[in-house]
């Protein structure tokens, strides 16, 4: 596919662009190209070495190739965390997606915010569904199970200082198989327990606000941290788009530093709007999602369709014969209700 034909194919699948959006976006293209020459052109006697030369040309090249692009999409350039001198990662972004993760970045730079000082937990409250696969006497089975959480987790700690407290739900079916009878024994019980017997993820994949509230509030250095390790293609992408949602779930940051995740989700390559949506609490959104090839299943983000907050996320069916369930089939689900702060959590026994 030619560029031309890639191009038309580009406008034809997203709305007609508001000017100020426009102009806003080559700008940030602009000026992130500008910081990237000043700072590969600073060497012993101001002298640009021949591969930052071959950099720089590439650069501008890359400029004149997605001027008229920038007509139909953003476009983001950024150092992915490659080898000293090699050029940056530009990714185009699609409008539809763009629109809808600046507004949720517009209403997280204007919002109220928290602040938990150390010492204190985080408390969140929410409501979730999972698969549940069993094999008991050698017989599948397969449900939904609903639960009610509240979660509190340590402001400046891992989770294995956190506290959960659970009530299991009515159980849905999993689409073409029945409901078990174990799925329904422990339906209205409340339970109290620890967050985690053990929290071993990498630096930068923590969630805890202490770490989060250091992460940049700059888009371009947020989308750097969402590929730590990854490099690029369609898996990178798809575990980028993953940790989005590990810092949204269950996690709470600064204002500024969401609205900069917001902004460097809107720059991964292949998420796209998939419009109405709704979360495990029955409220309607509008999702973002991005689909992994092969996976059979794309991973949905919900936000209020008014105020553009986070709601919670899902994830739906695209390929049948990969999932093993209906196209459209929701196999997980997840809304988050309220966070807030308090000085303790609940006595575990």
């Amino acid at each position: 596919m030619n560029e031309m034909t890639e191009l038309e194919r580009f406008r034809s699948d997203v709305p007609e662009l508001d000017l100020t959006d426009v102009r806003a976006e080559e700008h940030r293209l602009m000026s992130a190209m500008r910081d990237e020459a000043a700072e590969h052109g600073r060497s012993a006697g101001q002298r640009v070495s021949g591969r930052t030369r071959r950099a720089v040309r590439l650069r501008i090249g890359l400029a004149a190739g997605l001027g008229v692009a920038a007509a139909a999409a953003g476009a983001i350039v950024v150092d992915a965390g490659g080898e000293p001198g090699a050029p940056p990662v530009v990714h185009t972004m699609p409008v539809a997606s763009v629109q809808v993760l600046k507004r949720a970045a517009d209403h997280a730079a204007r919002s109220s915010e928290l602040h938990p000082r150390p010492g204190q937990f985080l408390v969140f409250d929410s409501r979730t569904m999972d698969t549940v696969e069993s094999n008991s006497g050698g017989r599948q089975e397969r449900y939904l199970d609903r639960q009610e959480r509240k979660i509190w987790l340590p402001v400046d700690g891992d989770a294995t200082h956190g506290v959960l407290q659970s009530r299991t739900l009515e159980p849905k079916p999993y689409p073409g198989w029945p409901i078990p009878a174990e799925a329904r024994q422990n339906v209205g019980r409340s339970s109290l327990s620890k967050a985690a017997d053990f929290d071993d993820r990498a630096e930068h994949l923590r969630n805890d606000y202490a770490y989060l509230s250091r992460l940049p509030a700059d888009p371009p250095k947020m989308y750097e941290h969402l590929y730590i390790g990854l490099g690029t293609g369609p898996a990178a992408d798809a575990t980028a788009w993953q940790n989005v949602g590990g810092m949204l779930t269950e996690a709470y940051m600064p204002r500024a530093q969401r609205a900069a995740l917001f902004r460097a989700a809107a720059s991964i390559h292949g998420v796209t709007t998939v419009g109405r949506a709704v979360d495990a609490a029955g409220r309607t959104g509008v999702a973002v999602t991005l689909n992994p090839p092969g996976s059979g299943v794309r991973e949905e983000y919900i936000f209020d369709d008014k105020t553009y907050e986070f709601l919670g996320r899902r994830s739906v069916v695209t390929n049948a014969e990969k999932a093993g369930a209906p196209v459209g089939s929701v196999l997980t689900n997840s809304a988050q209700l309220k966070v807030s702060v308090a000085d303790r959590p609940p006595a575990v026994n």
